[in-house]
């Protein structure tokens, strides 16, 4: 079986437009390959944009081009008084893909929600460790383990969970891809097989496309899902052709090798704009880029000498040399468009010399230190190297030598959670279901020490407000905490705030139907292309 998928996916690349004289074949240019296809083992747009938006679908999805959440799988749902206990009723008569490797016998069915979020939760589920060391890092991160009390099934068509405590962005976290809910008679078939890695290599679900093949880094292909539940995609078949370099990406756009691009280039973009055969979406980024210091590692575990390199970036040089203007120097970890945004927060203002000041002060000299520098385009940080070789321009004018490293991104990733990791390493963050709790929480909370929070930053206080946040339902405290907790992380400085940037998608004129995601998300269920 593997060896016939191997031999369709390199096939793929030189049958894109192949499908058949009535059939349309949409192509993304995609800007990297997926670690995986198991939404909840990993937390990389990348990732989910391969994975959980065409493959899966979950409880409930968010509203497109917007962060309501609205009735996915579940069809409604009931929460408790206390806030404890959340009902959800499934949707009757949603189809498992059937596919070359597998057909289902049956429904989607409350056997399926259960399975699907137990085993990121449950360190006794057999399917927990099925890929080795997995974290589940988003579950983890999130406090789901220590949340979630328990995941009854109520009848075949009704599941509750019942938590340990009230949770006010819980809904929209079951919107988003960690969450996606997965085939629980697939995963037996495939532990009966002694085969369980085949479930992170070839994913079925109940989304809108079915998986086809994958050749590795160069191309994925989909089928649309004639069945799908919220009504089968316009478009025949769904290519990924993965295309590192953002230059290459436009060149096949022009060349109508892809009907649609991410991450373009910033000095590309006007001529984008003026190319009469290309549509430009553009919007505000819900997006931070950072650059997290190791806080547990001399001498960054020390808050002046963090606060003295804070001091000697030039944002504004960054943001004009990788962004041509496109993006906003940052100063918290969350974007302005966003509730609860604290603008009172005061800036580390950009001074060499009183860098160099802090620096002696505490004691460091002659500091040689690693800047990491994703191999990847991402919405909020479009050239990592040239943001690098700018820091590290930066650091040297106040002493201190910077060498720049990187990996693969799916090792980039990986090592760079590492609680002994050196230096510092550049990352960032786009809001997955567009509450604050995703970005102070998830990338910044004790929990998430070890995975999402590179800076490997513990915070007493700021932890207690953020945690304090979760349980409130008032918006209006949950704002009060979060900039409180935002004043916190300015002043403690477990990262350098990058940017903000602007989201650009450039698309084929002819492409009709896609919508931008404030999540940054790429989804094609609802595109077109017009003959």
């Amino acid at each position: 079986m593997k060896h016939k998928f191997a031999i369709a996916a390199a096939l793929l690349s030189a049958t894109f437009f192949a499908s058949g004289a009535s059939a349309k074949t949409f192509v993304y240019c995609s800007e990297g390959s997926p670690e995986g296809f198991d939404p909840g083992l990993y937390t990389a747009g990348t990732t989910f944009d391969a994975s959980a938006h065409p493959i899966y679908s979950r409880l409930l999805e968010f509203e497109p081009g917007t962060t309501k959440p609205v009735a996915g799988l579940a069809e409604s749902w009931t929460v408790s008084e206390d806030g404890t206990e959340y009902t959800f009723k499934l949707r009757p008569g949603v189809k498992f893909h059937t596919t070359e490797f597998f057909t289902p016998s049956r429904e989607l069915n409350a056997d399926d929600v259960v399975f699907s979020i137990d085993r990121q939760i449950n360190a006794e589920n057999p399917w927990n460790q099925y890929v080795a060391g997995a974290s589940w890092e988003y579950a983890a991160g999130m406090g789901f383990p220590e949340l979630i009390k328990s995941i009854e099934k109520v009848d075949d068509m009704t599941v509750k969970f019942v938590l340990n405590r009230p949770e006010a962005p819980f809904l929209a976290n079951l919107a988003m891809p960690f969450a996606s809910i997965m085939s629980k008679e697939y995963a037996d078939k495939l532990q009966a097989d002694g085969t369980m890695e085949q479930l992170n290599q070839m994913p079925l679900g109940t989304g809108p496309f079915s998986f086809i093949a994958y050749q590795q880094d160069a191309v994925i292909r989909y089928a649309k899902n004639a069945d799908y539940w919220g009504g089968a995609p316009k478009i025949d078949d769904l290519v990924f052709a993965i295309t590192t370099d953002a230059a290459v990406r436009y060149q096949k756009l022009k060349a109508g090798e892809c009907h649609l691009m991410p991450y373009p280039n910033a000095a590309d973009v006007e001529t984008m704009r003026s190319d009469d055969t290309l549509t430009v979406m553009e919007q505000e980024g819900l997006n931070v880029a950072y650059l997290a210091y190791n806080t547990t590692q001399a001498p960054f575990d020390k808050v002046e000498v963090r606060k003295a390199l804070n001091k000697a970036i030039n944002k504004e040089a960054i943001v004009d040399a990788v962004f041509q203007g496109m993006a906003t120097p940052a100063k918290n970890p969350i974007p302005p468009t966003m509730w609860s945004y604290n603008d009172a927060v005061e800036e580390d203002a950009y001074d060499l010399d009183a860098a160099k000041k802090m620096l002696q002060d505490a004691g460091v000299e002659n500091l040689s230190m690693k800047v990491w520098a994703m191999p990847v385009s991402r919405p909020y940080m479009l050239n990592a190297r040239r943001a690098a070789e700018i820091i590290q321009d930066d650091f040297a004018k106040i002493g201190v030598t910077v060498e720049i490293v990187s990996y693969e991104w799916a090792e980039y990733l990986d090592r760079s959670k590492a609680k002994d990791r050196d230096g510092a390493v550049m990352l960032g963050w786009t809001g997955d279901n567009g509450d604050p709790d995703n970005f102070l929480d998830t990338l910044l909370g004790c929990n998430a020490v070890g995975g999402n929070n590179r800076a490997q930053w513990c915070n007493e206080e700021f932890d207690a407000l953020v945690k304090k946040a979760k349980v409130t339902s008032d918006q209006a405290e949950r704002t009060k905490l979060y900039e409180e907790a935002q004043v916190v992380f300015k002043r403690e400085a477990p990262w350098a705030t990058v940017d903000h940037s602007l989201s650009i998608v450039p698309m084929r004129k002819e492409v009709s139907g896609f919508v931008q995601s404030p999540l940054g998300d790429f989804t094609f269920e609802n595109v077109d292309i017009a003959e």
